[in-house]
Parts: C-alpha cells; sequence; structure tokens
C-alpha cells in the first residue's frame, strides 16, 4: 500500500529516520521542519497520511491539526510527542488527530501504526456506505462524513464520528467501551477507555438538547453506551 507522506519533524535526525523507514515500505515522503511548512505542504497537495511532532517552530502541531480540521480536510494524522500526560494526548485526540505515539518510541511501531491507519482510513467504514443512518432526528451519512441533528448540521471530529456512526448502525443495542475503542483503531491502550468517554461527552455537547441530561447518547453503567431514539423511549415509557 504506497502512500503520500508528510512528516512534519524539526529534528532532521528523526526526520531522516522516519523518512528512511517510509521509503522502505514504499511510501512517497516529504519533509517539513515546522508547522506553518506543514500547513502549505497540505494545502499545496493533500497527502494521505501526515506524521505530526507536536513541537515545533512557528506553530505546533496541534495547532497545525486545529486548522487543518477547522479547514474540513480530513486526511489522517498520527502525531508523535513527548508530552505523555493524559491531557496533552486527549487534547490530540479532541483537536481530530487519528493516533498519537509518545517519544521515544520504536520505528517498527511507528510503521505497524502507519499501515493499520492507512488500511483503515482507505477502506470502507465499519458502517455500509451506501444508506444513511437514522436515529429519531439524529441522521449520520457515512458517505459524506455528515451528521445532522433535526435538520441541523453538526460538526464531527473524525473519532467522534466514527463513534456515532458505529452506534447510529445499531440503535438501542449497548456498545462496551471496548468495542467503540475498536473503531478508533490504534490508540494507546495508556488513555483507552478515558479516550471514548471524552468523545462521548463531546457528541452529547453537540447532539442533545440537555448535555447532563442526555436522552440520545445513553450511558448504561457497568457497560457501556447505546444510542436511541427518545421519542420512541417517550413511547414505550
Amino acid at each position: 500500500m504506497c502512500a503520500d507522506v508528510i512528516v512534519a519533524e524539526d529534528d532532521e535526525k528523526q526526520a531522516e529516520l522516519v523518512r528512511r523507514y517510509l521509503e522502505r515500505e514504499g511510501h512517497a515522503v516529504r519533509i517539513v521542519g515546522d508547522g506553518l511548512a506543514a500547513l502549505d505542504a497540505v494545502r499545496h497537495k493533500e497527502p494521505d497520511l501526515l506524521v505530526l511532532d507536536v513541537m515545533m517552530p512557528r506553530a505546533d502541531g496541534l495547532d497545525v491539526v486545529r486548522v487543518l480540521r477547522a479547514e474540513a480536510r480530513e486526511l489522517p494524522v498520527l502525531m508523535l510527542t513527548a508530552r505523555t500526560t493524559e491531557d496533552d494526548l486527549l487534547l490530540g485526540l479532541d483537536l481530530g488527530a487519528d493516533d498519537y505515539m509518545t517519544k521515544p518510541y520504536s520505528p517498527r511501531e511507528l510503521m505497524a501504526r502507519v499501515r493499520t491507519l492507512l488500511r483503515r482510513t482507505r477502506r470502507p467504514a465499519v458502517v455500509a456506505q451506501d444508506h444513511v443512518l437514522r436515529v429519531g432526528g439524529l441522521v449520520v451519512d457515512p458517505e459524506r462524513h455528515e451528521v445532522t441533528v433535526d435538520g441541523e448540521p453538526v460538526e464531527c471530529t473524525r473519532g467522534e464520528f466514527r463513534i456515532l456512526a458505529a452506534l447510529a448502525a445499531g440503535p438501542d443495542r449497548v456498545f462496551s467501551r471496548q468495542r467503540l475503542l475498536e473503531e478508533l483503531h490504534g490508540f494507546d491502550r495508556y488513555i483507552s477507555d478515558r479516550t471514548v468517554d471524552v468523545h462521548v461527552m463531546n457528541l452529547r455537547k453537540k447532539i442533545e438538547p440537555a448535555p447532563r441530561r442526555p436522552v440520545r447518547l445513553l450511558t448504561v453503567f457497568g457497560v457501556g453506551y447505546k444510542l436511541t431514539d427518545p421519542a420512541k423511549a417517550a413511547r414505550r415509557g
């Protein structure tokens, strides 16, 4: 699976190491040394994957992801960072990064993450692509990567969308955190359960009329989460 990859890394030795491993696997690699150069490179020719260091001059990796997602660019982003706190990792994911690796890392593991990310972002999503998913007033369109609630568009990160699409494909079915984590493919185990919880919390802010009293995206205590039609639930009640 050959891909066009941009590596944004201000450490020249690290950048060259990543380049060598990527080129061994047949990928075309472009190297940039700061955040603004990364944005320019993506805008010039959008890659299949962006490998992005967090700590860079001119604009850090978090700012780069924030700008790319604000521009509605859906390219997969694998972030590299020396930061190890859970809050830092979750911030990157919340902004729209697809995967996170902490330094120092094994180049072989990095290549495994790259292969997994390319494979999963290039193949169809786990839900069917040829139909729209509806759960009451919530509509998820996997093909167009669009979400609406009662006719109003909702902006979702890639991680939020994957979780919501999985839930919408099985309304009223309870999904464990581990099952939902599988939709996020490859996140560090260190933050796994918390990652799902943060995405659910952010989704509730976007799709619930009162996020602290959810009626759509419900917690099933001790098990996981489910998506339901509040109108049907009210009739059953």
